[in-house]
């Protein structure tokens, strides 16, 4: 059941993967009419909140955007830095408004920054246990020893799927943050908007996947220990 749940969540992550590429990939075709580049609407944005202490860079490879807390870094790939359409400004806004979030304390935020090292450790135990179970789980049976590595199995999903979860609401509030404010701005008219819009949305998508495959794994897992309690 594991596996057809693996598999499941692959394909549809597959198919929005390439649903998204396709989407900026069109949408890069289209120029921006206000011709700002994907950087500087991200200079323009951070000032506009008032945050003057974040650095604007250029990071390789694609879609690999990202907000960094750590060091108070806007990392964009090469096609967005550069980039002067709705699908640049879209991921430039958005990233800058996971800074804005970092700036003004977003609970949502705060919490997610919170579970990282939990959640890599979580990922870690996850990992040992996957190969232990593989090369030694004919011998566990119906062994107490079993009953206890699923109980930490499934401790660690429901970490891995809380911090899924609590991705979501960072993830859409900076998408409406950056969509608000390339309006008020006038960066985007009304057809770059949406088609910012769209970009953002299928990039959420990508998210919402992955946690319904934590949730199906963590319920799997809940499921096999009440049904061995149950015995």
């Amino acid at each position: 059941m594991i596996f057809i749940i693996g598999i499941v969540t692959m394909l549809v992550s597959l198919g929005v993967s390439y649903t998204l590429k396709s989407k900026f990939k069109k949408y890069a075709q289209i120029p921006l009419a206000s011709g700002m580049s994907g950087a500087e609407v991200a200079d323009r944005m951070l000032k506009d909140n008032g945050i003057y202490d974040v650095k604007i860079m250029s990071v390789e490879g694609q879609l690999t955007d990202h907000y960094n807390p750590a060091n108070k870094t806007v990392n964009l790939s090469h096609d967005v830095y550069h980039g002067r359409n709705a699908a640049a400004v879209a991921v430039s806004a958005h990233e800058c408004g996971h800074a804005v979030q970092h700036a003004k304390a977003y609970s949502m935020l705060s919490l997610r920054s919170a579970l990282v090292p939990i959640q890599n450790v979580s990922a870690g135990i996850l990992n040992t246990i996957m190969m232990v179970l593989i090369f030694g789980g004919m011998f566990l049976g119906n062994s107490i020893a079993y009953d206890w590595i699923l109980l930490i199995v499934i401790g660690c999903n429901l970490v891995l799927t809380l911090f899924a979860l609590v991705t979501l609401p960072v993830e859409f509030d900076a998408s409406n943050r950056a969509l608000v404010w390339i309006d008020q701005r006038g960066v985007v008219n009304a057809r770059e908007h949406e088609m910012a819009k769209d970009a953002l949305k299928w990039a959420a998508l990508t998210y919402v996947v992955v946690a319904i495959g934590s949730l199906a794994q963590l319920l799997y897992y809940l499921s096999i220990f009440l049904g061995r309690r149950g015995e």
